[in-house]
């Protein structure tokens, strides 16, 4: 397969990111070079295990894995205890041990729930990630970072476990809805935000000029650099929280009927008008973002109010003690982390709801 590309991510445990078009129905094959055959449990979704589940198992027996499946209802409502304790109990009544594994085929809800159960099941067994979704394929399948919601908030209870492999079937992406799609654009285009102008240009429809293996690989490529430099999220990590504070805030406002995608585009918006409006950067950067934004179908913005927004993010887990550690945009390429005093966050929100 000429088109498939293969990222290296040199953590703890380094493994491998395999981006192309097909390879979900060779997975079993390329996961046994790392994996030996044994016990596999493909966690899946109830939108996703219809359209790839076979595929996906047919794949694994083939190269001699031996398959069990668990599948939960789709959503980020099903990403809480619940699910999980159903999935660890799954794990448990198919007497897997140690030396077997654990598969996460779906979108970043999926790979958080498989990830935080492998992790914590005997103290911890081996998992690989097959993402399904834009969103999945271009950040939360690579870096280990799993986690559930609580009622206080999102992701307040994980675990770092980096996968034994990643192996992401561009043609899965077809299937998308162009909603869910976007969600992953939203954090593609966070990633050249941070990182690399050109690739933030990229989305504008006038210049797009990449398939969509090669955007993948490339913000792999950029995600694997900051988790090899910093893979349990002590410092630079902390930079691909751009926008997710007041994401987090209106996931749970909406009880998260607002997508995690378009509510980190929204925050993304909210945070480069209130970086211009409070001086951390100099016009047109709030004008570009939603510009990019909206070209994609994405969100600027929220109904929700400053207020509400910052009591929503007293929870969130970059809090410590009485500061949250934000991301401000500088220019298109380069943030950079500020601590403020949580009592600052709704002035904060207020002026990136305003600009």
């Amino acid at each position: 397969m000429s088109n498939t590309s293969t990222v290296r991510v040199n953590a703890g445990v380094p493994y491998d990111v395999t981006v192309g078009s097909g390879l979900l129905s060779g997975c079993g094959s390329r996961l046994s070079r790392v994996i030996s055959p044994c016990r596999m449990a493909v966690i899946s979704d109830s939108n996703v295990a219809p359209l790839y589940l076979k595929t996906a198992a047919e794949s694994l027996e083939a190269a001699g894995f031996e398959v069990c499946s668990h599948v939960f209802p789709a959503g980020e409502q099903s990403k809480n205890l619940t699910t999980l304790s159903g999935i660890l109990e799954f794990l448990a009544e198919e007497h897997l041990t140690r030396r077997d594994c654990v598969a996460a085929l779906g979108g970043g809800v999926t790979g958080d729930m498989a990830g935080f159960a492998a992790g914590c099941y005997l103290r911890g067994i081996r998992f690989v990630q097959l993402p399904t979704t834009l969103l999945a394929a271009v950040d939360s399948s690579v870096g280990g970072k799993t986690a559930v919601d609580l009622r206080a908030g999102k992701n307040l209870a994980g675990l770092f476990l980096q996968p034994s492999a990643v192996i992401c079937d561009t043609d899965c992406l077809k299937t998308l809805s162009p909603e869910i799609f976007s969600d992953g654009l939203a954090e593609a285009i966070k990633t050249g935000m941070l990182f690399d102008r050109d690739l933030f240009w990229q989305f504008d429809n006038a210049r797009q000029n990449s398939g969509i293996g090669e955007l993948i690989s490339r913000c792999v490529r950029w995600k694997a650099r900051i988790v090899e430099e910093d893979e349990f999220e002590n410092g630079p990590r902390k930079l691909l929280n751009l926008g997710h504070t007041p994401a987090h805030a209106i996931e749970k406002c909406s009880d998260y009927t607002v997508s995690h995608g378009h509510a980190v585009a929204a925050g993304m918006a909210i945070m480069a008008r209130a970086s211009e409006k409070l001086g951390f950067c100099q016009k047109p950067v709030a004008e570009e973002v939603e510009k990019i934004l909206v070209s994609n179908g994405l969100p600027t913005g929220t109904d929700f109010s400053a207020s509400e927004l910052a009591a929503a993010a007293l929870a969130d887990k970059k809090r410590s003690g009485s500061e949250i550690t934000v991301v401000i945009p500088v220019e298109i390429g380069k943030c950079e982390l500020k601590k403020i005093p949580v009592t600052g966050l709704e002035e904060l929100f207020r002026a990136g709801l305003e600009g």
